[in-house]
């Protein structure tokens, strides 16, 4: 770990909202699917700080933020959306246009020994990202041509690329009765997510002070985020919550137990 990192939470604080945007109370009236939001982290201060202090998930090239193993698609969609995007950007927005294109294939995706498709990487870094010294502008060729488009990133980038750190996870739960339903977790993406590469990343974002300085919580912050991810009425109640619990004026009504510590840490020493 990171020397500037702070243990992951051990408590935190969770609100469980049916797909009818109401709380469940028993089981007996849990609906047929439950969104479950972890408010530790949906109410903490983190930013992307990528061009802004961010010294990379890979010390050798702290310039590539989080960019450096490329980004692997959700599903056929999420690559046809991209190369949708791809087919808008040229050599004046796109450090690597030359690899739109080979014959008939992409240059720009392929695919691993499992078959699981991903971006390409070039230089050790995603093949979309544009480095410092690029005329077209410095980061995500991608998340540039929609700023450029008046369009909100997630329209243009890998679904695991707007979605970060942001984690959304399905499971089954009995009831008493032992009938299941839908329960959708929606998380913070810990290095512990990655599985044993995690432990390799030489800094990770969300558990860093460093990261925790956003003039607003993520829920609000991430906002267009989170309605793609869970639906406009849900995420109104998800909103009437969190502003109760850190309201816009006045302290935090969160225990100091489930505060996110990175945010705790950032706030005491500002």
């Amino acid at each position: 770990m990171a020397s500037d990192e702070v243990p992951a939470p051990g408590t935190r604080l969770w609100l469980e909202v049916g797909a009818d945007g109401e709380v469940p109370v028993t089981d007996g009236s849990t609906p047929d699917t439950v969104y479950r939001f972890d408010l530790t982290w949906l109410t903490s201060s983190w930013r992307c700080v990528f061009g802004a202090g961010c010294p990379g998930i890979d010390a050798s090239l702290p310039d590539a933020g989080c960019c450096v193993h490329g980004a692997y698609f959700s599903e056929a969609a999420d690559e046809e959306r991209v190369a949708a995007a791809v087919a808008r950007l040229d050599a004046t927005t796109w450090a690597n246009a030359g690899h739109r294109r080979h014959g008939a294939g992409r240059r720009w995706a392929v695919s691993d020994e499992d078959g699981a498709r991903r971006t390409a990487r070039v230089g050790g870094v995603c093949v979309f990202h544009n480095p410092r010294d690029f005329p077209g502008g410095y980061g995500c060729a991608l998340h540039g041509l929609a700023l450029a488009e008046g369009e909100d990133p997630m329209r243009t980038k890998p679904d695991v690329c707007w979605q970060l750190p942001v984690r959304r996870t399905y499971d089954e739960p009995a009831r008493a009765d032992g009938s299941t339903y839908l329960q959708v977790t929606v998380t913070e993406y810990t290095r512990e997510g990655w599985g044993g590469g995690g432990a390799d990343f030489d800094w990770y974002c969300t558990a860093s002070p460093t990261a925790h300085v956003g003039p607003e919580p993520v829920w609000r912050s991430l906002r267009a985020e989170l309605v793609e991810l869970v639906g406009a009425q849900v995420y109104d109640v998800l909103d009437r919550h969190c502003a109760e619990l850190v309201p816009d004026s006045g302290p935090r009504l969160l225990p100091l137990s489930v505060v996110h510590p990175a945010t705790r840490a950032s706030e005491g020493r500002s």
